[in-house]
């Protein structure tokens, strides 16, 4: 028989749920990342996590609240390829926000109405303290700026202060760089189960009159390595090789990651990880045959989009219906279908003297076999970018079916390069090849090594995360300030707007109604929300800091919170945060503690603006999606046992 479930003490099983999963983003805080082992119970093959994303990606989740923070997660990962641990540490966060809401009786509609003016104080607040990239590193900036690990984070008083002590009413847009942020739209509550939003919904591109200085991405670039500084050198070396291609000055103003690929080596230390023009692929022995053969010939190219196979069909391809095959021929010997599409297809390739075909998805082992056998190589998983690359420097056009090939398509310029001959006892021998062009193509591989097997992917990951967040400082032109800093000014912002609504309900106190200037009713229970979610963010800087190393959680929130108390009324908040001091014990820290202030220059910290921005409204629209779904299906009521009514409640 059905039983029932009823929920006890007014709590949400899926914001439970929620607190619990976010759990796993505490130790990928910090530039201090753990790793994390996940074995599986039945086969006991394990494997190395070395992100909050990883770890969701090997789990096996039966709950439909962890599909949806996997997808959420994913979808910023592939998008941004880093702020997924924020973001899940805030869901987590601001899902005990909620909790302990509705166990003091506040209604969802008022939690997500508070929450929602809380958001937007904060996005606010990073519009407002957001620094320009336009000259930075060329000459002294008057930005926020902070010292990493076992340093004093360092605000500047004049750009900050300016911005959060002027008006509201005055500060409805802040521009940075060329961009306008217009504040002045209502936010609204997205649903979607994958938050795949890619554009701010609040940008508009405004043209400015003037020419700014370019930035130096070297500069930019370090302080956005947050604690990965050899990988972050892997990123200025190939963005340094991109501009020499281009015929600029090293300290340009573009960094196009969609023309960096990456090719990881096993079995060599960390510290053989360089950066190659070009595009380097690994062969195996019957393929680096191939590439031996054309390495001193002239070679053609054709480019396949999508999978070299007589079953690859095009996205959004439908089979006719009711058509039927019908073949007057009696010999039952003929060649099969595939047999037949192969026999075509390498007939087709050697009539256009192709030597090289590069294809985005994969190849069948039949295709690759027999091309290998008419010194054709056939080269898989080439990024489209890559293909883009490659048919700009050699007049190859790229087709989705290599039947469409014709002499139009083929393109010329190829150079086939053995770079090196890679010999295991472990593994089959495999020679990493680099193609590469004649032309520019500003086509640049960045190689990973490690002896450590396991560590490769997160070795990958933390490559595509510094790119990235050189990439978005770019695309955005604007940077935060980092080590915690922003988080300080949100935090101070919430509070402020918190002990105004409590001031304004004692003055209005004899009021039957309060009202907003919109005529709407006020919400009464503004100021314990907008309260409990700066304590997340108070809880997301003690973790980072503790992650740091050589401090407690409870001394890092002690830390903070007293920072915060005597900056409160004082008009030089960014003077007061100066003093935030995190303190480190590590040996292994970018800057060590043991460093004297004057024997270290200062290290200054920044975080990128849309990155943070849009994990920030990830994570709350996650919480707002767990909160108003039903975590439950009441089917029965037990009507004997006392207080059953009493204990459920009512979304």
């Amino acid at each position: 028989m059905l039983g029932s479930t009823i929920i006890n003490q007014r709590q949400h099983v899926g914001l439970q749920k929620l607190s619990a999963l976010a759990g796993i983003a505490h130790s990928s805080l910090g530039p201090n990342k753990r790793y994390k082992f996940i074995q599986d119970a039945t086969s006991w093959e394990s494997t190395l996590a070395g992100s909050c994303f990883r770890v969701f990606e090997n789990l096996e989740l039966t709950c439909a609240v962890g599909q949806l923070v996997y997808e959420t997660i994913q979808a910023q990962q592939k998008v941004y390829h880093t702020g997924s641990g924020c973001l899940l540490f805030l869901a987590g966060a601001w899902s005990r926000a909620a909790l302990v809401c509705l166990q003091r009786g506040i209604s969802v509609s008022q939690i997500i109405s508070a929450m929602s003016e809380g958001i937007d104080i904060c996005l606010d607040v990073c519009r407002k303290c957001s620094v320009s990239t336009n000259g930075l590193g060329v000459a002294p900036s008057e930005s926020c700026t902070a010292m990493s690990r076992g340093s004093v984070l360092h605000l500047s008083k004049k750009p900050i202060v300016e911005a959060l002590q002027a008006p509201s009413h005055l500060q409805r847009t802040t521009k940075v760089s060329d961009r306008t942020f217009n504040t002045s739209r209502q936010r609204k509550i997205k649903l979607s189960r994958h938050f795949c939003e890619t554009k701010s919904e609040d940008v508009s591109t405004v043209v400015q009159p003037h020419q700014p200085q370019l930035p130096d991405i070297a500069h930019i670039a370090e302080r956005l390595s947050h604690g990965c500084v050899e990988t972050m050198n892997l990123v200025i070396e190939a963005s340094q090789i991109q501009s020499k291609s281009n015929e600029q000055d090293i300290r340009c103003s573009t960094f196009d990651v969609t023309k960096v690929v990456t090719c990881v080596l096993p079995g060599l230390p960390e510290e053989h990880a360089c950066v190659l023009p070009g595009c380097i692929v690994l062969l195996h022995a019957e393929q680096a045959a191939v590439a031996h053969h054309l390495k001193e010939q002239h070679v053609k190219v054709a480019l396949i989009n999508g999978d070299l196979s007589d079953t690859y069909h095009h996205l959004g391809f439908k089979r006719p219906t009711g058509i039927q095959r019908v073949c007057n021929q009696s010999d039952l010997s003929s060649l099969s279908k595939d047999e037949e599409w192969l026999e075509k297809v390498v007939t087709l390739l050697l009539n256009l003297e192709v030597n090289l075909i590069l294809v985005s998805g994969l190849a069948t082992e039949k295709v690759i076999q027999l091309s290998c056998r008419h010194n054709i190589l056939v080269v898989e998983k080439v990024k489209a970018s890559v293909l883009k690359a490659f048919a700009n420097a050699t007049g190859a056009v790229p087709v989705t079916y290599a039947t469409q090939l014709s002499k139009y398509c083929v393109g010329t310029g190829i150079k086939v390069v053995i770079w090196r001959d890679l010999r295991s006892s472990e593994r089959k021998s495999s020679t990493a090849v680099n193609i590469s062009t004649s032309g520019n193509t500003e086509l640049v591989t960045v190689i990973l090594t490690s002896c450590v097997h396991g560590k490769l992917q997160a070795l990958e990951d933390q490559f595509w995360a510094c790119a990235y967040r050189v990439h978005h400082a770019l695309k955005d032109k604007a940077l935060l300030p980092g080590a915690g800093v922003t988080e300080m000014l949100c935090i101070h912002g919430l509070e402020k707007q918190a002990e105004q609504h409590v001031k304004h309900c004692r003055d209005r106190n004899g009021d039957s109604v309060q009202q907003t200037k919109a005529g709407r009713a006020a919400n009464p229970y503004r100021g314990v929300v907008l309260h409990l979610m700066a304590d997340g963010l108070i809880d997301y800087i003690s973790t980072v800091m503790v992650n740091t190393g050589g401090i407690s959680k409870v001394k890092a929130r002690t830390v903070v919170s007293q920072q915060l108390q005597d900056c409160n009324g004082s008009l030089g908040i960014a003077a007061k945060f100066s003093q935030l001091s995190l303190e480190v014990g590590t040996e292994d820290s970018v800057v060590s503690s043991t460093m004297k202030s004057g024997e270290a220059a200062a290290v200054k910290i920044y975080d990128n603006l849309c990155v943070k921005q849009e994990a920030w409204r990830k994570a709350l629209d996650l919480v707002f999606l767990v909160l108003q779904t039903d975590a439950e299906v009441i089917t029965r009521v037990d009507q004997n046992t006392d207080g059953a009514q009493a204990d459920l409640m009512l979304l």
